[in-house]
């Protein structure tokens, strides 16, 4: 018997990963830097969790950006920061929407009893903007457990996220399932030992998943397959099982 289901945030339970791109630039600009993360170069950056690792990261390859920064950790702080007000608003406006099927695994999960969580490594104030938006302000109360952002000190693909959700929720990793998008997710949640389940978006479907339990491009088409169609909470367990061996 399953009794949770543990969820990633961005590429997950909405396509957020354009927005933040979006945010990143428009930051970008109000602090009067020239740089512009195109499409291409953000599924490179991707690889990279957490969005001030990833102006780290990116500094590293332009070194001469670096030169005219007096305070490195303040200056990340900082743009990060004006990132995040960005992205929140346009969240709140309406930027972003649930991924196909979300909507539905989560009613299901509350009317079979099955235990939520986040195990995410965006900021609270990110998953707070689109759960709003998504279910108003009763949003964070869908979950028993939200860790997110610098709640743990090793981001995906370490596997800190998860193993502080499993340690708060009191469960093992094989009473649970884990929903990801990306690799670093996926070989996060199994490095946890929790059976995962992808489903890609749009900057992660040229991926290799090959440690899930199930692949789905499309999580709505699947949930008769996921769930089960008589016995909907044996069967979920039934084919997670099924799926690892």
């Amino acid at each position: 018997m399953i009794k949770a289901i543990l969820f990633d945030v961005d590429g997950t339970l909405s396509e957020t990963e354009e927005i933040h791109r979006r945010s990143f630039n428009q930051a970008f600009g109000v602090h009067g830097l020239t740089w512009h993360w195109s499409r291409a170069d953000y599924r490179k950056l991707l690889d990279v969790s957490g969005g001030k690792e990833r102006i780290r990261f990116y500094l590293s390859a332009h070194p001469d950006d670096v030169l005219l920064i007096n305070d490195l950790d303040e200056f990340v702080r900082s743009v990060h920061a004006t990132k995040t007000d960005i992205y929140t608003q346009l969240v709140e406006d309406g930027a972003a929407e649930l991924r196909p099927g979300i909507r539905e695994l989560i009613a299901q999960t509350i009317s079979l009893g099955i235990r939520r969580a986040i195990a995410t490594t965006t900021s609270l104030p990110n998953v707070e903007a689109l759960l709003g938006a998504a279910y108003g302000r009763d949003g964070m109360k869908l979950f028993e457990i939200i860790c997110a952002g610098d709640s743990v000190p090793n981001k995906k693909p370490a596997p800190d996220v998860y193993l502080a959700t499993l340690e708060g929720m009191k469960l093992r990793p094989d009473e649970c399932i884990a929903i990801e998008d990306s690799r670093n997710g996926l070989v996060a949640a199994t490095t946890a030992g929790i059976p995962t389940i992808v489903t890609p978006g749009i900057y992660t479907d040229d991926q290799s998943f090959d440690e899930a339990a199930l692949v789905t491009a499309d999580l709505k088409a699947s949930l008769p397959e996921i769930l089960g169609e008589a016995n909907v909470a044996n069967t979920f367990g039934s084919r997670i099982l099924s799926l690892q061996n």
